[in-house]
């Protein structure tokens, strides 16, 4: 989005489709935004400026001088990095409201949630020299392939499994990193389902009798089938162990020579041993799920975890899209409203991406 864009008759429906002018002037009042007229007439305006300055290519001063070439208002560079800071909350809200108006309702079926982050870098060579980030937490909800949830944070902040409040009957499909077994028992506890990915070392394995499970021995034994489908507990700090399912499928040749080519890359790069057991799983994408094998088949679980791929593509066109790349200032009271500007315009495009992307829709694909 540009300048110019902001100018001209979308900007009626983005108006529109936050609200209209009335919902955005008491919204803004009550976050403090825009308290009374001065040199800005309204919040409508305030929001067009603000948009203006964060999704555009130019910096402060260039933007000033196009809203006073507009006829927009009349501002010095100086007093729109204070309107700026003013703004966080104001963008927060309105971000979450966008959230709500596109949410899919679990009620009308099993709606499919998944849960990523992402980061941009902030700015500033001492931030680049600790390699600090802003991380986007993000859930994707399927089938209406539209984000349904947004947190912003620092580096600082984890990427945790019920960072995302939980919808009762969704099933949420999370990578790795996400197999956090407290914190899928809240899930569990909410009424949601699950299918997260697993490293063949990541969590404290059970079997019925609650004796230590060698992962990888099954595995071996699964291997003629390329196909493991079994109950499996895991080991909580706090709690009983969840009583959960274990599946896991064998990857074709070339994909599995692909992932043990990278561990050997990994450990050679950090400094340690490969073990074998890392060599054998690196064969295999392992999967824990929530989801009785009554309801959901093998097959169906596999696919579930196969949808992963759309939280992707929606992080793409945050970045490339709408240009998301990490703010130009190192103060958050501007750093936030810049990347939430972003989030803001990310939700009021979703409706129209089909028209610009032609990947097909997981509802045509189901």
């Amino acid at each position: 989005m540009t300048h110019e864009s902001l100018t001209n008759e979308d900007w009626t429906g983005v108006v529109a489709r936050l609200g209209g002018a009335e919902a955005l002037g008491a919204s803004a009042r009550a976050t403090k935004a825009f308290l009374r007229p001065r040199e800005i007439a309204n919040a409508v305006d305030l929001l067009r400026l603000i948009l203006a300055y964060c999704l555009g290519e130019r910096g402060l001063r260039s933007t000033a001088a196009w809203a006073t070439s507009v006829g927009l208002v009349d501002i010095s560079n100086v007093a729109l990095l204070y309107r700026l800071r003013q703004c966080g909350d104001w963008l927060a809200v309105l971000v979450g409201q966008a959230l709500a108006a596109a949410a899919p309702q679990a009620s009308h079926g099993r709606m499919i949630r998944i849960v990523d982050a992402t980061a941009v870098p902030k700015a500033g060579p001492a931030a680049r020299k600790k390699n600090e980030l802003w991380r986007i937490h993000s859930a994707f909800d399927l089938p209406h392939e539209r984000f349904g949830h947004f947190e912003l944070t620092d580096q600082q902040a984890g990427e945790t499994l019920d960072r995302i409040p939980a919808v009762k009957g969704e099933i949420r499909l999370a990578d790795r990193a996400y197999l956090q077994p407290d914190r899928m028992a809240v899930l569990l506890e909410a009424g949601a389902d699950f299918v997260i990915r697993a490293g063949w070392k990541s969590a404290r394995w059970r079997d019925a009798d609650g004796e230590a499970l060698d992962l990888i021995a099954a595995l071996r034994n699964a291997a003629a089938d390329g196909l493991l489908d079994q109950p499996i507990w895991i080991e909580r700090k706090q709690g009983a162990p969840l009583a959960l399912r274990l599946v896991a499928v064998k990857k074709p040749a070339q994909a599995a020579e692909a992932a043990r080519r990278k561990a050997r890359r990994d450990a050679q790069r950090e400094g340690y041993q490969l073990s074998k057991g890392t060599l054998e799983a690196a064969d295999w994408v392992i999967l824990t799920t929530s989801l009785t094998p009554e309801d959901f088949a093998t097959a169906d679980v596999l696919a579930l975890y196969r949808l992963r791929w759309r939280i992707e593509l929606g992080f793409k066109r945050l970045k490339s899209l709408i240009g998301l790349k990490g703010p130009p200032a190192t103060d958050e009271r501007s750093a936030r409203p810049y990347v939430l500007a972003h989030l803001l315009i990310i939700l009021l495009l979703e409706p129209l991406v089909d028209e610009l992307e032609d990947s097909p829709r997981w509802a045509d694909a189901a």
